[in-house]
């Protein structure tokens, strides 16, 4: 593990802002053009360009994928001028593709960045999830609880009913059983088509999101961005690993992982500081997505640092050529 003491993160921070805006800059002429893939290349190129400039040691842990499947910013590859500390870096250098291809809400452009050897290296699998905001006792909610469980021991918590809780899942098939579960309480649910990330993040401003849980599984990389987001911002976050076969399996115990079984809690997937960017690329309840002007384009950016639980909000305007 490198030394956190030469993880100068406020020195880094604005670099990785660069980063984010960069690669929601790139995608955004792809905007609502249908074109998933062309969106998501011209995201991983700015991003990986960006990077480059840094002064940093930096490998990829959380990324597009294994060397063999992604040509760029690949599981494994090495990013950055070559000095400076060396870092884990998660990216998800366009979360929302299909968001971006069909210009619907909450498209993102997604990094974090800590000390060598302290983000989990997450394989490419399920996870299940379980998130809520600060401010609340551990243990509040657990994965062991049943969704309806969940549900009322926050509202408890929390001091009010069921029916004012208002759960996030991902719209998929496979959360059917426990959407009607939720329906049982009374709770409100947003469903989401895409985007996790986002969806967990909404968990930390409850009262500017109107969102105080998400559940359900998704990708287990993006389980570990949205750690590091709540690390940041506050909240408790819980995580599982799903495996459908073999396979799987044997890529978790590829990435150094021994007990397939374990719960991660968020400071179990980030163990040290963190930085986080993340830049809107379409309009959604996080950030405004990019605005199209005569002569410019403007980026809206969230940029925090789990040191001192800043989040910055920072806006930045681009001369189009």
């Amino acid at each position: 593990m490198a030394d956190s003491h030469d993880f100068n993160d406020r020195m880094l921070s604005l670099g990785l802002a660069r980063v984010s805006e960069a690669a929601a800059l790139a995608s955004a002429k792809l905007i609502g053009r249908g074109d998933e893939k062309a969106a998501d290349q011209a995201a991983v190129n700015a991003m990986r360009d960006q990077l480059n400039q840094l002064e940093i040691r930096g490998t990829v842990v959380i990324g597009e994928g294994e060397r063999d499947e992604a040509p760029m910013l690949y599981i494994g590859e090495e990013v950055g001028a070559g000095t400076g500390p060396e870092v884990d870096i998660a990216l998800d250098p366009l979360e929302g593709t299909t968001l971006t291809a069909k210009d619907m809400p909450n498209a993102l452009t997604v990094i974090a960045m800590a000390p060598r050897g302290t983000l989990l290296h997450a394989p490419d699998v399920y996870m299940e999830k379980l998130a809520i905001g600060p401010g609340f006792k551990p243990g509040t909610v657990t994965l062991a609880m049943s969704p309806a469980e969940r549900v009322s021991a926050l509202a408890s918590a929390k001091g009010c009913s069921t029916e004012d809780i208002t759960v996030c899942v991902l719209e998929r098939p496979r959360h059917e059983e426990m959407i009607a579960e939720l329906r049982t309480t009374g709770c409100a649910i947003r469903l989401i088509t895409d985007g996790d990330v986002a969806g967990v993040i909404h968990c930390a401003e409850a009262e500017r999101t109107g969102i105080d849980m998400y559940m359900g599984s998704g990708g287990a990389p993006e389980g570990v961005l949205a750690a590091a987001a709540l690390k940041c911002m506050g909240g408790q976050m819980f995580g599982k690993l799903l495996f459908r076969n073999d396979d799987e399996r044997g890529r978790a115990k590829k990435a150094g992982i021994k007990n397939l079984d374990r719960v991660y809690t968020r400071d179990d997937m980030v163990t040290a500081e963190v930085i986080f960017a993340a830049t809107g690329v379409t309009d959604g309840s996080i950030l405004p997505g990019i605005k199209r002007e005569p002569g410019h384009l403007t980026a809206e950016t969230i940029l925090m640092r789990s040191k001192t639980g800043s989040v910055r909000r920072m806006s930045y305007r681009n001369p189009t050529k």
